[in-house]
């Protein structure tokens, strides 16, 4: 299969959970701890810029607690990608802060704030995979209005592998809307996920 096509078919994708640890910890470990060591602890209130083995056991404990969520996206038993999200409670970190506080009118019920693709599996669909799974995930704990921060790319070319956000385009294919900038290129998109009957 050649870069670009559609392999969606040999995924599938599961919640980030006790039962899914060792796979999404192999993915981290296998990039060197993913932005440096950060662990996708980077958006949690408790961020440790100490060491990645700090963000690990910091990842490890909010995961048993039930309170780090994501998509994983596995082809046969191994992780290649996530989309990360939560409740702003839990996620209270996000990109261009001033900006985004200064045109809030009220908080989101759900934030998505990380995507990580292995590198042998990018441009094969994993994150549109992974922002289905959260999407769904999040549709089953009673849906409500989601939010993410990713960046615009349509006049400018960027490595998705630096797009932890990911990019607009991504968004407005899932039914997201731009709601406003806060960034030369980041924009809050938004749209309201009905619960799971």
């Amino acid at each position: 299969m050649g870069k670009g096509e559609d392999s969606s078919s040999e995924f599938r994708v599961v919640a980030l959970d006790e039962s899914t640890w060792e796979a999404f910890a192999d993915l981290v470990e296998r990039h060197n701890g993913v932005w440096g060591g950060c662990w996708c602890m980077a958006f949690h209130p408790e961020m440790s810029k100490t060491s990645a083995e700090d963000n690990r056991l910091a990842k490890r404990r909010r995961v048993a607690e039930g309170t780090a969520r994501a998509s994983l996206v596995l082809t046969g038993g191994r992780c290649v990608g996530w989309c990360q999200f939560g409740s702003p409670d839990e996620l209270p970190r996000i990109k261009n802060r001033r900006a985004y506080e200064d045109g809030l009118v009220r908080l989101p019920v759900w934030r998505i704030t990380c995507f990580f693709v292995d590198r042998g599996y990018r441009r094969r669909g994993v994150t549109g995979r992974a922002l289905d799974g959260a999407l769904a995930q999040i549709a089953d704990l009673g849906g409500g209005i989601v939010e993410s921060y990713p960046e615009d790319t349509s006049d400018r070319s960027v490595s998705g592998s630096f797009l932890h956000n990911g990019t607009v385009r991504l968004f407005e294919r899932h039914g997201f809307n731009r709601t406003r900038r806060i960034g030369k290129h980041r924009w809050v998109v938004t749209a309201s996920i009905p619960g799971a009957a």
